[in-house]
């Protein structure tokens, strides 16, 4: 994506099921866990370089022995930071006592981060915020160990206001108005009213209140406490938490929209936001890992007893095929597949752009995240040149000569690394003042392959603002003076705010809003946006369930092309000398490419749930009265 938008948050968790001296003398050390959490978390960087943070739990530890470590990280390497504060600390205890290198007992007892249980968390912050504050793990602490709750997701709340208020009406007073909060403060209310039950129930059976805890630990239903907290929360999310004693759980939204794999065996549980990672960190097949049911919690008892259970009732599954595109690791066999297939299933319209002529076209690629959908439009535009190939041959038939049939079959369709990024001189970039000036090169090119009688076209696996294209990156192809810059977007075009996880709130930002409104007034209809302005303020104090997206009119006069037309026209400045065509996938091609993953709410506006599309009302409003704050 030339365009920077923020990534999803990922989660990790794994619970060992064997004592410490198993993996010990199995695998050569009792830091098996923190090994494997640590491999988990960067291979799931891609996913959030704002912050990261690791919790672990003690199972077999007495009384006034520290338990629960945490270590959280806002720092520019924030993975590497948190798990070299790990090993800075667990050599440290180590240096002071040499006779326990062996002793697993005693590093069990006595060692910071060295459990039986663990949880990670990478972030991006999707309402901007970066304080130590907001990074995850959140805690929630008690003196009770079946009431200290640990919990972190890939998540967005839409309702965080209701859920806040619900909190206030329930007595509590919440330190602060974010999801994240909200959502512990509501799982941590019904962990108390579960142990409250609990606890008159072991009464009853005459347990004196020391010997109650290990009752109320063992009958302690997450699946209970999950159902009474979920109740009414509406977004996206993968969420994952950890209670004091040794139970953890893993709960999905009932449409999909956030993604959750979970792998088991005889000697651990695994939970990751993508399945590659899992396959990857512990050397299993593609069928050993299982993806976790819309609505339903993954549950992992003290005891090391696991059950899937049912939570919410699952409803349309309407998984963020925003995923697929860009967001997830391509190493996924399926997401590979998917991304190819994207690249191949845009290749006709890229073929009328090119009036077919494959022979005088290089094809490329920006950025390397696009590459995996390059490689299907490489294969699409082999198989035209194939059969022209063939037709040409056939057209000639016997009075063709060898030489001739041989020029034919060498024709190639050209292939090209163009542009290659200076990650140095990004980072570098600090000053808006000349910002616009050194953008422009943070993209190297490759000169001597482009020809002024060549079409250049460039996939991209979205394009979301097209800030870098018309600042950067089509003033730098222009350089090479091709006739014609076709730029092809592998995704549809992003027309509506997302508002379950991907920091797209703001709908003035998306240049085919931009592109639309400037349709409106070149058709002198702009007076649309006043009337849907007026509809979305009518709505205003409906509940969820009511509201429409009205949103939908602002684009409903014009087609596809019409609106990549005005955006090519918006990216082409008049210092470019080159002929700009711009190119989306259709969401016909997106739904053929990932048949399995159909939640598209920023490319269509049907968003899964009714939270959605308050937030969209409530973008437009934002954008129509000039006011920056976020819509959800």
């Amino acid at each position: 994506m030339s365009d920077a938008i923020k990534h999803e948050c990922g989660i990790a968790l794994v619970r060992l099921k064997k004592p410490l001296q198993f993996y010990k003398d199995k695998y050569g050390s009792a830091f098996y866990g923190i090994n494997k959490m640590y491999l988990l978390m960067e291979k799931q960087h891609n996913r959030g370089q704002d912050g990261a943070g690791f919790a672990s739990v003690k199972f077999n530890v007495q009384p006034g022995t520290r338990y629960i470590s945490r270590v959280r990280s806002n720092k520019s390497q924030p993975i590497q930071d948190i798990f070299a504060q790990i090993n800075g600390r667990l050599n440290a205890v180590l240096d002071e006592n040499p006779d326990k290198k062996d002793d697993i007992d005693w590093q069990e007892e006595n060692m910071p981060y060295v459990g039986n249980l663990f949880l990670g968390h990478v972030r991006y912050g999707t309402f901007g915020k970066n304080s130590i504050e907001s990074v995850h793990p959140f805690l929630r602490q008690s003196n009770w160990r079946h009431q200290n709750l640990i919990v972190a997701g890939n998540f967005n709340m839409t309702n965080s206001k209701q859920m806040l208020e619900e909190l206030i009406e329930l007595g509590q007073h919440p330190k602060e108005n974010t999801d994240t909060v909200t959502v512990m403060e509501k799982i941590g209310h019904f962990l108390e009213a579960e142990v409250a039950d609990l606890y008159l129930k072991a009464k009853e059976q005459g347990f004196n209140k020391k010997d109650a805890s290990p009752f109320i630990e063992e009958n302690l239903s997450l699946k209970n406490i999950l159902k009474r907290s979920s109740k009414n929360w509406d977004g996206g999310y993968a969420m994952a938490g950890l209670v004091g004693h040794g139970d953890a759980f893993v709960l999905r939204d009932p449409n999909g929209i956030r993604p959750t794999f979970y792998y088991e065996d005889d000697e651990v549980v695994v939970v990751a936001s993508e399945r590659p990672v899992i396959q990857t960190v512990f050397n299993v097949k593609i069928a050993d890992v299982k993806e976790l049911e819309r609505g339903h919690a993954l549950i992992i008892k003290k005891s090391g007893m696991t059950s899937i259970e049912l939570v919410l009732e699952p409803k349309e599954k309407k998984s963020c095929s925003f995923e697929r595109i860009y967001f997830s690791r391509g190493s996924d066999a399926s997401i590979y597949q998917e991304r190819k297939n994207l690249g191949k299933f845009v290749f006709p319209e890229i073929l009328k752009a090119i009036d077919s002529d494959i022979s005088n076209t290089v094809f490329s690629y920006i950025p390397n995240t696009a590459e995996t959908s390059f490689y299907g439009m490489t294969e699409a535009a082999e198989d035209v040149l194939n059969k022209q190939k063939t037709a040409k041959i056939l057209e000639g038939g016997k009075n063709l000569s060898a030489e001739k049939v041989t020029q034919i079959l060498s024709e190639r369709a050209r292939f090209e690394k163009i542009a290659i990024k200076d990650a140095k001189l990004r980072t570098f970039i600090a000053d808006d003042s000349s910002r616009d000036d050194l953008v422009e090169h943070v993209y190297d090119i490759t000169y001597g392959v482009v020809k002024p009688t060549d079409n250049l076209v460039i996939i991209d696996d979205s394009i979301v603002r097209g800030t870098t294209l018309k600042k950067s990156i089509i003033r730098i192809l222009d350089r090479l003076e091709p006739k014609k810059i076709v730029v092809v977007s592998s995704a549809p075009q992003i027309r509506y705010p997302d508002c379950y996880g991907i920091d797209m709130a703001r709908i003035e930002d998306f240049i085919a809003f931009k592109a639309a409104l400037e349709l409106l007034k070149d058709h002198n209809k702009y007076h649309i946006i006043d009337e849907v302005y007026i509809k979305c303020k009518a709505q205003h104090g409906n509940k969820d369930a009511d509201i429409i997206n009205y949103v939908k009119e602002v684009y409903s006069l014009f087609t596809i092309e019409e609106i990549s037309g005005k955006i090519a026209e918006m990216l082409k400045t008049e210092d470019i000398k080159a002929e700009v065509e711009v190119i989306y996938q259709t969401i016909e091609g997106l739904h053929k490419a990932c048949p399995n993953h159909l939640g598209d709410w920023y490319f269509t506006g049907n968003y899964p749930t009714p939270g959605g599309h308050r937030v969209v009302n409530q973008a437009f409003i934002n954008f129509y009265e000039g006011s920056s704050k976020r819509a959800y």
